[in-house]
């Protein structure tokens, strides 16, 4: 949030990168997008190693055995204040070991810049046909589709999907959430961010599921593709943006990338929780009945671990949203275009309210409907 702060004019970091990202200067935009991925792996680490340090409160430790880190911390900081100072006296024109002035320092934007052009040189042309095909042949057909369907049959639609799962409860939830925004002037946009979500959901749970399913046969694999998900995690979304604006220029197939790429990481990670969680009491009973490997995973695995992998999809749905209103940034003509538009307006905070409550209420309704059913057959397989 810290990064996305810069759409309002927050100085760091972020805001160089979208400088650097709005004037196609991918060298410079890489260096930044690897210096934020550099903090958050710091306070990640740092925050996971905090948490899993272990303590025992029942030994018997001095007072130096008990605060021994603590005590090497105060001593480093105290020498590195000490070089600090010393180091005023020692140089005469920069003080490295005080502060780095901004633009001073080393950089590596030539040389990312370098492989950047190399890639573009190579592999532009080609990637070109597959851009083209993916516009033209399946998003601009869908967003059609989605925009040319009568109002009325998005109601029935919607609230009968959740009279089908929640009874007259959920029709109601998201009957209201839909009337809502087909009251303001931006119902329109709204279908359009609807199409980017559901075309990035659709790939991301074909993936995601896909990639879990293979990885939680096999305990490593599980421990790997965690990591991988929880180092995905921590880039903050910029970063997604940077390769795929410089393979497929500003086109809702970057958009549609990036969020593919960050929404595939919930989608994994519930898939490999849930087939990890389902009872080892019920996959012997499997075994013991006389079924195969794939049998098992078919038939007793997925339909037990099907509930929590929803809730996975539920979350891919959500990163998808988010990532959608972040890719505007880029050039979309969906709900975060007009967002983006309404936080440089001064007068603009009232419709920037509205279209992030429009925003929300499709997140809603669709973690409504999800939820209320994962709960259901939670309860119908009895592991509620």
């Amino acid at each position: 949030m810290a990064v996305i702060a810069s759409f309002i004019g927050a100085k760091g970091l972020g805001f160089n990168l979208i400088s650097a990202l709005n004037q196609l200067k991918i060298g410079q935009a890489l260096e930044l997008g690897i210096s934020i991925v550099l903090i958050a792996l710091i306070l990640d680490k740092l925050s996971l190693a905090w948490a899993n340090k272990p303590v025992n409160y029942h030994a018997n430790y001095t007072f130096f055995q008990k605060h021994k880190y603590s005590i090497y911390f105060l001593i480093s900081l105290l020498i590195s204040v000490i070089l600090a100072y010393i180091g005023s006296f020692v140089f005469n024109d920069i003080n490295y070991l005080y502060i780095i002035p901004h633009t001073k320092g080393l950089t590596s934007q030539e040389l990312w810049q370098a492989g950047v052009d190399w890639i573009v040189e190579n592999w532009y042309h080609n990637l070109q046909a597959f851009n083209y095909f993916l516009i033209n042949q399946i998003l601009i057909p869908m967003k059609k589709a989605y925009l040319n369907m009568p109002v009325i049959a998005t109601f029935a639609l919607v609230m009968g999907i959740g009279y089908i799962i929640g009874g007259i409860k959920s029709t109601l939830t998201v009957g209201g959430f839909l009337l809502f925004i087909a009251l303001t002037p931006w119902w329109d946009r709204a279908l359009i961010t609807t199409y980017m979500v559901t075309f990035a959901v659709i790939i991301s749970t074909i993936i995601g599921c896909g990639v879990g399913i293979l990885c939680a046969q096999n305990n490593k694999a599980s421990h790997f593709i965690l990591l991988v998900c929880d180092t995905f995690q921590t880039f903050p979304s910029f970063i997604y943006l940077i390769p795929v604006i410089m393979l497929f220029g500003v086109t809702d197939t970057s958009v549609l990338i990036a969020v593919i790429v960050y929404a595939t990481i919930p989608s994994t990670r519930y898939t490999v929780e849930g087939l990890r969680n389902v009872p080892s009491t019920l996959q012997d009973a499997g075994s013991m009945s006389g079924v195969n490997r794939l049998q098992r995973l078919l038939r007793i695995e997925i339909p037990l671990a099907f509930p929590h992998i929803m809730l996975g999809i539920n979350q891919t749905v959500m990163f998808s949203l988010f990532m959608v209103i972040i890719g505007a940034m880029i050039g979309t003509d969906d709900l975060g275009q007009l967002i983006l538009k309404s936080l440089s307006d001064e007068k603009g905070m009232g419709n920037g309210l509205i279209l992030g409550l429009c925003v929300a209420f499709i997140g809603l309704a669709v973690d409504h409907l999800i939820s209320t059913w994962a709960t259901q057959r939670k309860k119908a397989l009895g592991i509620e």
